[in-house]
Protein backbone atom coordinates (compact mmCIF):
# COMPACT_ATOMS: atom_id res chain seq x y z
CA UNK A 1 0.00 0.00 0.00
CA UNK A 2 1.51 3.26 -0.72
CA UNK A 3 1.81 5.97 1.66
CA UNK A 4 -1.69 7.67 2.74
CA UNK A 5 -2.24 10.71 2.25
CA UNK A 6 -5.23 13.22 3.48
CA UNK A 7 -6.11 16.80 3.63
CA UNK A 8 -8.07 19.64 4.06
CA UNK A 9 -8.62 22.19 1.75
CA UNK A 10 -11.24 25.51 3.54
CA UNK A 11 -11.89 28.53 1.29
CA UNK A 12 -10.85 31.85 3.37
CA UNK A 13 -14.14 33.30 2.59
CA UNK A 14 -14.98 34.29 6.52
CA UNK A 15 -14.48 33.18 9.72
CA UNK A 16 -12.77 29.63 10.93
CA UNK A 17 -15.92 27.70 11.19
CA UNK A 18 -15.92 25.24 13.56
CA UNK A 19 -16.47 22.29 10.79
CA UNK A 20 -13.10 23.05 9.66
CA UNK A 21 -11.19 22.14 12.66
CA UNK A 22 -13.01 19.05 13.30
CA UNK A 23 -12.78 17.67 9.91
CA UNK A 24 -9.13 18.71 10.00
CA UNK A 25 -9.16 16.93 13.54
CA UNK A 26 -10.01 13.35 11.69
CA UNK A 27 -8.12 14.02 8.76
CA UNK A 28 -5.31 13.85 11.04
CA UNK A 29 -6.02 11.31 13.31
CA UNK A 30 -6.26 9.32 10.43
CA UNK A 31 -2.86 10.15 8.56
CA UNK A 32 -0.97 9.80 11.97
CA UNK A 33 -2.55 6.33 12.92
CA UNK A 34 -1.23 5.07 8.93
CA UNK A 35 2.18 6.86 9.81
CA UNK A 36 0.88 8.74 6.33
CA UNK A 37 1.02 13.12 5.69
CA UNK A 38 -1.73 14.94 6.38
CA UNK A 39 -2.04 18.42 3.89
CA UNK A 40 -3.17 21.48 4.03
CA UNK A 41 -4.57 23.40 0.88
CA UNK A 42 -6.72 26.60 0.74
CA UNK A 43 -9.02 26.90 -1.95
CA UNK A 44 -9.06 30.67 -2.78
CA UNK A 45 -10.81 30.31 -6.53
CA UNK A 46 -13.44 32.51 -5.26
CA UNK A 47 -11.95 35.72 -6.00
CA UNK A 48 -15.07 37.64 -4.69
CA UNK A 49 -14.67 36.39 -1.17
CA UNK A 50 -11.29 34.92 -0.62
CA UNK A 51 -9.41 37.35 1.83
CA UNK A 52 -5.64 37.29 2.66
CA UNK A 53 -7.01 37.42 6.55
CA UNK A 54 -9.58 34.98 6.70
CA UNK A 55 -6.35 32.57 5.54
CA UNK A 56 -4.41 33.67 8.47
CA UNK A 57 -7.25 33.04 10.83
CA UNK A 58 -7.72 29.26 9.50
CA UNK A 59 -3.96 28.57 10.17
CA UNK A 60 -4.39 30.50 13.87
CA UNK A 61 -7.53 28.61 14.74
CA UNK A 62 -6.38 25.18 13.75
CA UNK A 63 -3.10 26.27 15.53
CA UNK A 64 -4.81 26.92 19.09
CA UNK A 65 -6.59 23.30 18.53
CA UNK A 66 -3.07 21.75 18.71
CA UNK A 67 -3.57 20.95 14.62
CA UNK A 68 -0.46 21.06 12.96
CA UNK A 69 0.23 19.72 8.98
CA UNK A 70 2.90 17.82 7.39
CA UNK A 71 2.55 20.24 4.25
CA UNK A 72 0.78 23.78 3.48
CA UNK A 73 1.00 26.99 1.83
CA UNK A 74 2.78 28.41 4.73
CA UNK A 75 5.39 25.57 4.84
CA UNK A 76 5.84 24.34 1.61
CA UNK A 77 6.20 20.71 0.10
CA UNK A 78 6.75 18.20 -2.53
CA UNK A 79 3.48 19.40 -4.00
CA UNK A 80 3.38 22.48 -3.69
CA UNK A 81 2.04 25.41 -4.59
CA UNK A 82 -0.46 24.98 -1.85
CA UNK A 83 -3.31 27.76 -2.69
CA UNK A 84 -5.60 27.18 -5.80
CA UNK A 85 -5.36 30.70 -6.92
CA UNK A 86 -0.96 29.88 -7.75
CA UNK A 87 -2.70 26.65 -9.78
CA UNK A 88 -4.60 28.55 -12.28
CA UNK A 89 -2.09 27.44 -15.09
CA UNK A 90 -2.56 23.54 -14.21
CA UNK A 91 -5.94 23.63 -14.06
CA UNK A 92 -6.36 25.37 -17.77
CA UNK A 93 -4.30 22.39 -19.08
CA UNK A 94 -5.82 20.04 -18.05
CA UNK A 95 -9.10 21.25 -18.42
CA UNK A 96 -8.34 21.90 -22.30
CA UNK A 97 -7.08 18.39 -22.18
CA UNK A 98 -10.52 17.46 -21.58
CA UNK A 99 -11.97 19.59 -24.16
CA UNK A 100 -9.61 18.19 -26.73
CA UNK A 101 -10.12 13.91 -25.91
CA UNK A 102 -13.91 15.25 -26.10
CA UNK A 103 -14.53 14.57 -22.75
CA UNK A 104 -15.49 18.36 -22.23
CA UNK A 105 -16.73 20.91 -23.83
CA UNK A 106 -17.03 24.87 -24.56
CA UNK A 107 -20.37 26.71 -23.47
CA UNK A 108 -21.48 30.07 -24.60
CA UNK A 109 -24.76 30.29 -22.66
CA UNK A 110 -25.71 33.78 -21.48
CA UNK A 111 -26.82 34.93 -17.57
CA UNK A 112 -30.01 35.85 -19.83
CA UNK A 113 -30.11 31.57 -21.38
CA UNK A 114 -29.49 30.21 -18.31
CA UNK A 115 -32.03 32.36 -16.10
CA UNK A 116 -34.79 31.47 -19.18
CA UNK A 117 -33.50 27.74 -18.61
CA UNK A 118 -34.56 27.94 -15.34
CA UNK A 119 -37.79 29.04 -15.68
CA UNK A 120 -38.74 27.01 -18.31
CA UNK A 121 -38.06 24.08 -16.39
CA UNK A 122 -40.23 25.38 -13.32
CA UNK A 123 -43.13 26.05 -15.17
CA UNK A 124 -42.75 22.00 -16.45
CA UNK A 125 -41.78 20.89 -13.06
CA UNK A 126 -38.34 19.40 -14.05
CA UNK A 127 -35.16 19.80 -12.72
CA UNK A 128 -33.60 22.77 -12.62
CA UNK A 129 -30.26 22.44 -14.66
CA UNK A 130 -28.42 23.49 -17.90
CA UNK A 131 -30.34 22.21 -21.15
CA UNK A 132 -26.65 21.01 -22.60
CA UNK A 133 -27.85 23.39 -25.73
CA UNK A 134 -24.03 24.33 -26.41
CA UNK A 135 -22.79 20.43 -25.84
CA UNK A 136 -22.66 19.43 -29.65
CA UNK A 137 -21.71 22.38 -31.39
CA UNK A 138 -19.62 21.96 -34.47
CA UNK A 139 -15.85 22.33 -34.51
CA UNK A 140 -16.61 25.40 -37.05
CA UNK A 141 -19.13 27.12 -35.10
CA UNK A 142 -17.16 27.09 -31.59
CA UNK A 143 -14.40 28.37 -33.68
CA UNK A 144 -16.40 31.34 -35.22
CA UNK A 145 -17.65 31.92 -31.28
CA UNK A 146 -13.85 32.21 -29.81
CA UNK A 147 -12.75 34.39 -32.76
CA UNK A 148 -15.85 36.84 -32.13
CA UNK A 149 -14.00 36.60 -28.15
CA UNK A 150 -17.81 35.56 -27.07
CA UNK A 151 -17.71 34.48 -23.31
CA UNK A 152 -17.64 31.19 -22.48
CA UNK A 153 -17.18 28.14 -19.98
CA UNK A 154 -16.34 24.54 -19.85
CA UNK A 155 -18.65 21.90 -19.32
CA UNK A 156 -18.11 17.88 -18.38
CA UNK A 157 -19.48 16.00 -20.88
CA UNK A 158 -21.59 13.41 -18.74
CA UNK A 159 -22.73 10.48 -20.07
CA UNK A 160 -26.42 10.68 -20.80
CA UNK A 161 -27.47 6.93 -19.58
CA UNK A 162 -26.03 4.49 -16.68
CA UNK A 163 -25.24 4.96 -13.38
CA UNK A 164 -22.02 6.52 -11.27
CA UNK A 165 -21.18 4.12 -8.99
CA UNK A 166 -18.41 4.52 -5.95
CA UNK A 167 -17.76 2.97 -3.23
CA UNK A 168 -18.07 4.64 0.16
CA UNK A 169 -15.87 3.48 2.74
CA UNK A 170 -18.27 4.37 5.74
CA UNK A 171 -21.95 4.19 3.82
CA UNK A 172 -20.61 1.23 1.16
CA UNK A 173 -22.26 1.14 -2.10
CA UNK A 174 -23.65 4.30 -3.49
CA UNK A 175 -25.19 4.91 -6.75
CA UNK A 176 -26.69 7.88 -8.83
CA UNK A 177 -28.01 7.85 -12.60
CA UNK A 178 -26.37 10.21 -14.40
CA UNK A 179 -30.03 11.63 -15.65
CA UNK A 180 -29.78 13.48 -12.61
CA UNK A 181 -25.90 14.36 -13.04
CA UNK A 182 -25.39 17.89 -14.63
CA UNK A 183 -23.02 19.08 -17.20
CA UNK A 184 -21.07 20.56 -14.33
CA UNK A 185 -19.12 23.94 -15.23
CA UNK A 186 -15.28 23.25 -14.98
CA UNK A 187 -13.86 26.06 -15.69
CA UNK A 188 -15.68 29.49 -14.98
CA UNK A 189 -15.56 32.59 -17.73
CA UNK A 190 -13.26 34.49 -15.58
CA UNK A 191 -10.43 31.60 -16.43
CA UNK A 192 -10.77 30.67 -12.87
CA UNK A 193 -12.22 26.62 -12.36
CA UNK A 194 -14.89 25.43 -10.05
CA UNK A 195 -14.39 23.85 -7.06
CA UNK A 196 -15.08 20.20 -8.73
CA UNK A 197 -12.09 20.64 -11.29
CA UNK A 198 -9.39 22.29 -8.70
CA UNK A 199 -10.97 19.70 -6.12
CA UNK A 200 -10.02 16.51 -8.32
CA UNK A 201 -6.81 17.96 -10.18
CA UNK A 202 -5.28 19.01 -7.01
CA UNK A 203 -5.95 15.28 -5.34
CA UNK A 204 -4.46 13.54 -7.78
CA UNK A 205 -1.31 15.48 -8.29
CA UNK A 206 -0.93 15.74 -4.49
CA UNK A 207 -1.12 12.28 -4.10
CA UNK A 208 -4.62 12.19 -1.97
CA UNK A 209 -5.50 8.35 -0.93
CA UNK A 210 -8.36 9.19 1.22
CA UNK A 211 -10.75 11.81 1.26
CA UNK A 212 -12.16 12.26 3.99
CA UNK A 213 -14.80 15.00 4.31
CA UNK A 214 -18.81 16.24 5.71
CA UNK A 215 -21.20 14.32 4.69
CA UNK A 216 -22.72 17.65 2.55
CA UNK A 217 -19.91 16.29 -0.12
CA UNK A 218 -21.82 12.98 -0.94
CA UNK A 219 -23.97 14.38 -3.61
CA UNK A 220 -20.98 15.98 -5.49
CA UNK A 221 -19.27 12.78 -5.64
CA UNK A 222 -20.79 10.94 -8.81
CA UNK A 223 -18.91 14.40 -10.26
CA UNK A 224 -16.12 14.36 -9.24
CA UNK A 225 -15.91 10.67 -9.67
CA UNK A 226 -17.16 11.26 -13.23
CA UNK A 227 -14.09 13.47 -13.59
CA UNK A 228 -11.63 11.19 -13.03
CA UNK A 229 -12.42 8.44 -15.13
CA UNK A 230 -12.81 11.46 -17.67
CA UNK A 231 -8.79 12.46 -17.03
CA UNK A 232 -8.37 7.97 -16.92
CA UNK A 233 -6.97 8.38 -13.60
CA UNK A 234 -7.98 6.21 -10.04
CA UNK A 235 -10.19 7.76 -7.57
CA UNK A 236 -9.20 8.21 -4.05
CA UNK A 237 -10.96 6.50 -1.44
CA UNK A 238 -13.83 8.62 0.38
CA UNK A 239 -15.02 8.53 3.40
CA UNK A 240 -18.18 11.20 4.30
CA UNK A 241 -18.03 12.07 7.99
CA UNK A 242 -20.96 12.84 10.10
CA UNK A 243 -22.15 16.47 10.06
CA UNK A 244 -22.61 18.81 13.13
CA UNK A 245 -25.78 19.66 13.64
CA UNK A 246 -27.47 22.17 15.82
CA UNK A 247 -30.27 21.85 18.49
CA UNK A 248 -32.77 22.36 15.65
CA UNK A 249 -31.24 18.77 13.91
CA UNK A 250 -30.12 20.72 10.81
CA UNK A 251 -26.40 21.56 9.74
CA UNK A 252 -24.79 23.79 12.36
CA UNK A 253 -25.70 27.55 10.43
CA UNK A 254 -23.79 31.17 11.70
CA UNK A 255 -26.90 32.22 10.95
CA UNK A 256 -28.36 30.20 14.53
CA UNK A 257 -25.16 29.82 16.47
CA UNK A 258 -21.85 30.83 17.21
CA UNK A 259 -20.09 29.10 14.97
CA UNK A 260 -16.36 30.90 14.83
CA UNK A 261 -13.72 28.62 16.37
CA UNK A 262 -11.92 32.12 18.03
CA UNK A 263 -15.84 32.52 20.05
CA UNK A 264 -14.52 28.99 22.03
CA UNK A 265 -10.96 30.12 22.42
CA UNK A 266 -12.26 33.86 23.45
CA UNK A 267 -15.14 32.63 25.67
CA UNK A 268 -12.53 31.04 27.97
CA UNK A 269 -12.19 27.29 26.72
CA UNK A 270 -9.62 25.07 26.78
CA UNK A 271 -7.59 24.12 24.04
CA UNK A 272 -7.35 20.06 24.60
CA UNK A 273 -11.59 19.89 26.02
CA UNK A 274 -12.34 21.42 22.66
CA UNK A 275 -10.75 18.99 20.71
CA UNK A 276 -11.55 16.34 22.77
CA UNK A 277 -15.20 17.78 21.80
CA UNK A 278 -14.92 17.96 18.52
CA UNK A 279 -13.33 14.38 18.40
CA UNK A 280 -16.40 13.04 19.96
CA UNK A 281 -19.08 14.16 17.52
CA UNK A 282 -17.98 11.97 15.17
CA UNK A 283 -16.04 8.92 16.90
CA UNK A 284 -16.92 6.97 20.14
CA UNK A 285 -13.97 5.13 21.98
CA UNK A 286 -14.15 1.81 23.91
CA UNK A 287 -16.19 1.86 26.68
CA UNK A 288 -17.84 4.66 25.84
CA UNK A 289 -15.47 6.84 27.80
CA UNK A 290 -15.52 10.35 26.89
CA UNK A 291 -12.14 12.02 28.32
CA UNK A 292 -8.81 10.82 26.46
CA UNK A 293 -6.38 12.28 24.09
CA UNK A 294 -6.26 12.86 20.97
CA UNK A 295 -3.08 10.08 21.28
CA UNK A 296 -5.23 7.70 22.79
CA UNK A 297 -7.61 8.10 19.60
CA UNK A 298 -4.57 7.82 16.89
CA UNK A 299 -3.39 4.73 18.77
CA UNK A 300 -6.68 3.31 18.62
CA UNK A 301 -8.13 4.25 15.71
CA UNK A 302 -10.94 1.81 14.48
CA UNK A 303 -12.97 3.53 11.27
CA UNK A 304 -15.56 1.20 12.02
CA UNK A 305 -16.25 3.53 15.57
CA UNK A 306 -16.69 6.34 13.25
CA UNK A 307 -20.40 7.41 13.24
CA UNK A 308 -22.80 7.46 10.42
CA UNK A 309 -25.51 9.81 11.78
CA UNK A 310 -25.26 13.63 12.37
CA UNK A 311 -23.60 14.88 15.53
CA UNK A 312 -25.21 17.47 17.48
CA UNK A 313 -23.17 20.03 18.95
CA UNK A 314 -24.04 20.04 22.55
CA UNK A 315 -22.59 23.06 24.11
CA UNK A 316 -23.50 21.47 27.60
CA UNK A 317 -21.51 18.50 26.76
CA UNK A 318 -18.39 20.84 25.54
CA UNK A 319 -19.44 22.91 29.28
CA UNK A 320 -18.64 19.72 31.19
CA UNK A 321 -15.99 18.53 29.09
CA UNK A 322 -14.33 21.79 29.84
CA UNK A 323 -15.09 21.71 33.50
CA UNK A 324 -13.27 18.62 33.48
CA UNK A 325 -10.43 19.48 32.00
CA UNK A 326 -10.12 23.13 34.31
CA UNK A 327 -10.23 20.88 37.25
CA UNK A 328 -7.46 18.60 36.13
CA UNK A 329 -5.06 20.33 34.32
CA UNK A 330 -4.70 23.52 35.94
CA UNK A 331 -3.64 23.52 39.84
CA UNK A 332 -5.58 25.87 42.37
CA UNK A 333 -2.48 27.84 42.41
CA UNK A 334 -2.34 28.11 38.98
CA UNK A 335 -5.58 29.08 38.13
CA UNK A 336 -6.16 32.50 38.52
CA UNK A 337 -2.61 33.08 36.26
CA UNK A 338 -4.75 31.29 33.78
CA UNK A 339 -7.66 32.94 33.77
CA UNK A 340 -5.25 36.23 34.23
CA UNK A 341 -3.78 35.28 30.95
CA UNK A 342 -6.87 34.65 29.65
CA UNK A 343 -9.17 38.05 30.07
CA UNK A 344 -7.17 39.76 32.69
CA UNK A 345 -3.97 40.66 31.20
CA UNK A 346 -2.61 44.52 32.11
CA UNK A 347 -2.63 44.82 28.44
CA UNK A 348 -6.37 44.04 28.05
CA UNK A 349 -7.07 46.12 31.19
CA UNK A 350 -5.74 49.49 29.94
CA UNK A 351 -8.21 49.29 26.98
CA UNK A 352 -11.13 49.21 29.83
CA UNK A 353 -9.69 52.22 31.94
CA UNK A 354 -10.89 55.00 29.25
CA UNK A 355 -14.28 53.47 28.83
CA UNK A 356 -14.79 53.47 32.62
CA UNK A 357 -12.62 56.21 33.89
CA UNK A 358 -15.08 59.03 34.11
CA UNK A 359 -18.59 56.59 34.80
CA UNK A 360 -17.80 54.95 38.18
CA UNK A 361 -17.75 56.37 41.86
CA UNK A 362 -15.92 53.81 43.21
CA UNK A 363 -13.52 51.20 42.71
CA UNK A 364 -16.58 48.91 43.62
CA UNK A 365 -18.40 50.36 40.07
CA UNK A 366 -15.93 49.00 37.58
CA UNK A 367 -18.00 45.28 37.74
CA UNK A 368 -21.22 46.20 37.56
CA UNK A 369 -20.35 48.44 34.77
CA UNK A 370 -17.97 46.41 32.49
CA UNK A 371 -19.27 42.93 33.69
CA UNK A 372 -20.79 41.97 30.67
CA UNK A 373 -17.16 42.31 29.15
CA UNK A 374 -16.10 39.25 30.93
CA UNK A 375 -18.85 36.73 30.75
CA UNK A 376 -20.26 34.67 27.80
CA UNK A 377 -23.84 35.31 28.38
CA UNK A 378 -25.50 37.95 29.63
CA UNK A 379 -28.96 38.39 30.92
CA UNK A 380 -31.63 39.31 28.29
CA UNK A 381 -34.62 41.68 29.40
CA UNK A 382 -37.82 41.65 27.20
CA UNK A 383 -38.44 45.26 27.93
CA UNK A 384 -35.09 46.35 27.14
CA UNK A 385 -35.14 44.75 24.24
CA UNK A 386 -38.62 45.98 22.48
CA UNK A 387 -38.31 49.73 23.28
CA UNK A 388 -40.68 52.04 21.87
CA UNK A 389 -43.47 49.69 21.99
CA UNK A 390 -42.24 47.40 19.04
CA UNK A 391 -42.78 44.04 19.07
CA UNK A 392 -40.20 41.08 19.62
CA UNK A 393 -40.93 40.45 16.01
CA UNK A 394 -39.60 43.54 14.79
CA UNK A 395 -36.92 43.61 17.42
CA UNK A 396 -35.55 40.67 15.51
CA UNK A 397 -35.50 41.91 12.35
CA UNK A 398 -33.54 44.85 13.17
CA UNK A 399 -31.45 42.37 14.99
CA UNK A 400 -30.86 40.10 11.40
CA UNK A 401 -30.60 42.91 9.26
CA UNK A 402 -27.78 44.73 11.42
CA UNK A 403 -25.84 41.00 11.24
CA UNK A 404 -26.68 41.33 7.35
CA UNK A 405 -25.38 44.68 6.89
CA UNK A 406 -22.13 44.38 9.16
CA UNK A 407 -21.56 41.39 7.05
CA UNK A 408 -22.23 42.75 3.51
CA UNK A 409 -19.22 46.28 4.97
CA UNK A 410 -16.94 43.18 6.38
CA UNK A 411 -17.01 45.00 9.52
CA UNK A 412 -17.69 43.86 13.02
CA UNK A 413 -16.01 46.45 14.77
CA UNK A 414 -17.68 49.36 16.57
CA UNK A 415 -17.39 51.79 13.64
CA UNK A 416 -19.01 49.01 11.61
CA UNK A 417 -21.87 48.51 14.20
CA UNK A 418 -22.55 52.03 14.21
CA UNK A 419 -22.99 52.47 10.18
CA UNK A 420 -24.70 49.10 10.10
CA UNK A 421 -27.05 50.86 13.01
CA UNK A 422 -27.56 54.01 11.01
CA UNK A 423 -28.58 51.99 7.82
CA UNK A 424 -31.01 49.95 9.65
CA UNK A 425 -32.71 52.76 11.43
CA UNK A 426 -32.70 54.17 7.76
CA UNK A 427 -34.36 51.00 6.35
CA UNK A 428 -37.04 50.25 8.75
CA UNK A 429 -37.34 54.40 9.28
CA UNK A 430 -37.17 54.09 13.20
CA UNK A 431 -35.29 56.08 15.56
CA UNK A 432 -31.82 55.44 15.68
CA UNK A 433 -30.62 56.50 18.99
CA UNK A 434 -34.65 55.32 20.77
CA UNK A 435 -35.03 52.10 19.13
CA UNK A 436 -32.08 50.50 17.27
CA UNK A 437 -29.50 51.62 19.91
CA UNK A 438 -31.11 50.49 22.74
CA UNK A 439 -32.01 46.99 21.26
CA UNK A 440 -28.34 46.95 20.24
CA UNK A 441 -27.43 48.07 24.02
CA UNK A 442 -29.65 45.82 25.74
CA UNK A 443 -28.59 42.73 23.14
CA UNK A 444 -25.10 43.60 24.03
CA UNK A 445 -25.07 44.55 27.63
CA UNK A 446 -27.84 43.12 28.93
CA UNK A 447 -28.15 46.18 30.30
CA UNK A 448 -30.01 50.28 29.05
CA UNK A 449 -26.38 51.87 30.72
CA UNK A 450 -22.57 51.45 30.55
CA UNK A 451 -19.33 52.09 28.55
CA UNK A 452 -19.85 53.52 24.99
CA UNK A 453 -21.32 50.67 23.25
CA UNK A 454 -19.05 51.01 20.08
CA UNK A 455 -16.18 51.03 22.15
CA UNK A 456 -17.06 48.25 24.14
CA UNK A 457 -17.48 46.18 20.35
CA UNK A 458 -14.34 46.56 19.81
CA UNK A 459 -13.17 44.96 23.02
CA UNK A 460 -15.50 42.27 22.71
CA UNK A 461 -14.75 41.09 19.62
CA UNK A 462 -16.15 39.66 16.37
CA UNK A 463 -17.52 36.13 17.40
CA UNK A 464 -18.73 37.30 20.59
CA UNK A 465 -20.36 40.52 19.56
CA UNK A 466 -22.21 38.52 16.84
CA UNK A 467 -23.21 35.42 19.25
CA UNK A 468 -24.73 38.00 21.51
CA UNK A 469 -26.87 39.31 18.40
CA UNK A 470 -28.05 35.93 17.13
CA UNK A 471 -28.43 34.88 21.01
CA UNK A 472 -31.11 38.20 21.85
CA UNK A 473 -32.53 36.81 18.21
CA UNK A 474 -33.62 33.58 19.87
CA UNK A 475 -34.40 34.88 22.62
CA UNK A 476 -37.16 37.02 21.08
CA UNK A 477 -38.50 34.26 19.46
CA UNK A 478 -36.32 33.96 16.19
CA UNK A 479 -37.80 34.10 12.54
CA UNK A 480 -39.88 31.57 10.40
CA UNK A 481 -38.95 30.82 7.09
CA UNK A 482 -41.63 32.61 5.79
CA UNK A 483 -40.86 36.09 7.48
CA UNK A 484 -37.45 35.90 6.72
CA UNK A 485 -38.05 35.27 3.18
CA UNK A 486 -39.97 38.35 3.33
CA UNK A 487 -36.99 39.71 5.33
CA UNK A 488 -34.49 39.15 3.13
CA UNK A 489 -36.47 40.54 0.09
CA UNK A 490 -37.47 43.94 1.67
CA UNK A 491 -33.88 43.75 3.19
CA UNK A 492 -32.39 43.89 0.09
CA UNK A 493 -34.95 47.04 -1.32
CA UNK A 494 -33.64 48.56 1.41
CA UNK A 495 -37.07 49.56 2.95
CA UNK A 496 -38.48 47.68 5.81
CA UNK A 497 -40.81 50.31 6.67
CA UNK A 498 -44.06 48.09 6.32
CA UNK A 499 -42.53 45.17 8.73
CA UNK A 500 -42.50 47.45 11.97
CA UNK A 501 -45.40 46.03 14.32
CA UNK A 502 -45.82 47.55 17.37
CA UNK A 503 -47.79 46.39 20.46
CA UNK A 504 -51.22 47.42 21.51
Amino acid sequence: MSQVRVRIAPSPTGDPHVGTPYMALFNLIFARHHRGKFILRIEDTDQTRSRPEYEKNIFESLQWCGILWDEGPDIGGPYGPYRQSERTDIYVKHCKQLVDNGKAYYCFATPQELTEMRELAKQLGKRIGYDRRYRNLSPEEIRQRLERNAPYTIRLKVPLTGECVFEDALKGRISTPMQDIDDQILLKSDGFPTYHLANVVDDHLMKITHVIRGDEWVSSTPKHILLYEAFGWTPPTFLHMPLLLGKDGKKLSKRKNPTSVFYYRDSGYLQNAFINFLSLMGYSMPNDLEIYTIDDVIANFDIRRIGTSGAFFDINKLDWINQHYLIHSIPKDKLWNAIKSWGFSDNHMQKLMPMCHTRIKTFGDFIDLCGFLFINHVNLDLSLLTPGNITPETACALLQTLIWQMEENANFQGSGLEAASREVAKAFKVNHKKIVMRILFAAITGKHFGPPLFDSVDILGKPKTQARLLKAIEFLGGLSNKKLTLLTKSWDAKNCETLVQKND
